[in-house]
């Protein structure tokens, strides 16, 4: 039996004349954001704040990971205007600060890096002085893909270790555990990049694990730390195995700081890219 979603996870539907202009310069740019097809619970509050994250190479993603709401299918051949559509929306919406995320693209020999690169390169062309964080897939962790983006220079570069080692494999079969740290270790050993990694809770993890994570990620140079509780998307995906309290929270809070982390974020509602402007 599914467990009830405590009245502290819950958001209020809010439609306004914001959020209304972000979904029509979304749909005019013919985009996507991992807001809608994540199903993420701060996407209103992010449209009222003139915010999207924007999410690239299509709605298709070639890995089937068990907390995902985004499907695992075919995916669509790149669109070569989408750079230049994002870097359009990206000019309309006024962002000092804009988010860049895709579908994992195993299916393309460089994982979709130049693709990535391509989005900061337009962006930059329109808007020099916005900020770009992109959150990448591990590129199956091929130093070539990692290069090309080390090239582009965003200002932070954010992978997701997303759970700890002992579940890892449960919730993201197709991915490894130390193939996500690398690929954090060789971007800070390469580059003068910030680095951003976050971890969803509620899998069935315990504190310990938490620690011990938290503790590989600083090892290999991760500047920034977000973690939030996972939220079931569907019947069809993992179980949530508990809700963390606020005060459980402050806890984690403080086992972040202990380790060294300065740039964190850390609470029930807390996704990778939500306010992400603040810890950069």
């Amino acid at each position: 039996m599914r467990q009830r979603l405590p009245e502290y996870l819950k958001r209020p539907i809010i439609d306004t004349d914001k959020t209304k202009e972000v979904r029509k310069i979304l749909k005019v740019n013919c985009l996507n954001t991992v807001c809608e097809n994540a199903r993420c619970p701060n996407k209103n509050e992010c449209y009222t704040n003139k915010t999207a994250t924007f999410l690239i190479m299509g709605n298709n993603c070639t890995r089937n990971c068990k907390y995902c709401n985004i499907t695992c299918n075919k995916p669509e051949p790149l669109d070569p205007s989408e750079p230049k559509n994002i870097a359009k929306a990206v000019k309309s919406l006024g962002l000092k600060y804009t988010v860049i995320t895709s579908v994992t693209r195993d299916d393309l020999e460089d994982g979709g890096a130049k693709h990535f690169a391509q989005c900061i390169y337009e962006i930059r062309k329109i808007s020099p002085d916005t900020k770009i964080e992109i959150l990448t897939p591990d590129f199956k962790n091929n130093q070539k893909s990692l290069d090309t983006i080390i090239e582009t220079h965003p200002d932070v570069f954010n992978h997701n270790i997303e759970t700890v080692k002992e579940i890892f494999h449960t919730a993201r079969p197709q991915g490894n555990y130390n193939d996500s740290l690398n690929v954090l270790k060789y971007i800070k050993n390469n580059s003068n990049i910030k680095t951003k990694s976050g971890l969803m809770i509620g899998l069935g993890e315990t504190t310990e694990q938490i620690k011990s994570t938290l503790k590989d990620l600083k090892n290999v140079g991760c500047d920034i730390l977000t973690i939030g509780q996972y939220i079931q998307p569907s019947k069809n995906h993992l179980e949530v195995s508990k809700y963390y309290t606020p005060k459980e929270y402050d806890v984690l809070k403080s086992i972040a700081k202990d380790i060294g982390f300065k740039n964190y974020q850390i609470g029930p509602l807390v996704r990778s890219s939500y306010n992400a402007y603040k810890l950069a």
